[in-house]
């Protein structure tokens, strides 16, 4: 099973790619964790993020790719994997799709996790408040500032990705609204068609 999630922050991707993961026993591939282990295993594309990160610049496309690519290539990404948080970008994408067509391999699906985001915010503000009225730290994800600014990212930047997929007929849209347990079935569902 070969896997894409989408969907703005605070959605669910984690949470139900941890489930999705358990159920079909792939790897979850976040893009994050696999450069630091690609810093960490002193790989050539590592070496160049090291590089990169160490001047506070951020990483670029083609060595995020090239990551991703060396990544799906480890014996536990054999039957399959899940990319949650790439790709970010209509760019990215269309890299993911030249790399997944050399190595001939084909997405099962791009699950994309539809939230309402006034929805999302107010829940990190009612976080926030509740953290606050109890004397507790913030989260720092939970700054509503931030996490509308995290929105407006997504929606400038990942929302495209949609559509991008849906012309291929690749995407299948997902209530990230309902319950926990009722949108881990609705994938299964999709997964299972």
């Amino acid at each position: 099973m070969r896997l894409v999630f989408l969907g703005p922050p605070g959605a669910g991707k984690g949470t139900q790619s941890a489930r999705i993961q358990e159920k079909y026993d792939i790897p979850q591939l976040s893009t994050g964790d696999m450069l630091r282990a690609a810093v960490k295993a002193g790989t050539p594309t590592g070496l160049k993020a090291k590089a990169i990160m160490e001047a506070g610049g951020l990483v670029p496309d083609e060595v995020v790719v090239g990551i991703i690519s060396d990544r799906i290539d480890e014996p536990d990404a054999k039957n399959g994997f899940i990319l949650d948080g790439f790709p970010r970008t209509v760019k990215q994408a269309e890299a993911l799709a030249d790399i997944l067509l050399k190595k001939k391999i084909n997405l099962d699906a791009v699950v994309e996790l539809k939230v309402d985001h006034n929805v999302l915010i107010e829940r990190i503000e009612r976080r926030a408040a509740e953290s606050a009225a109890k004397g507790e730290a913030i989260r720092a994800d939970d700054n509503p500032d931030a996490f509308r600014k995290r929105l407006e990212a997504y929606r400038e930047q990942t929302a495209p990705v949609s559509a991008f997929y849906a012309s291929k007929g690749a995407l299948k849209a997902v209530d990230g609204m309902a319950a926990i347990d009722d949108v881990t079935a609705q994938i299964n569902r999709l997964l299972e068609s």
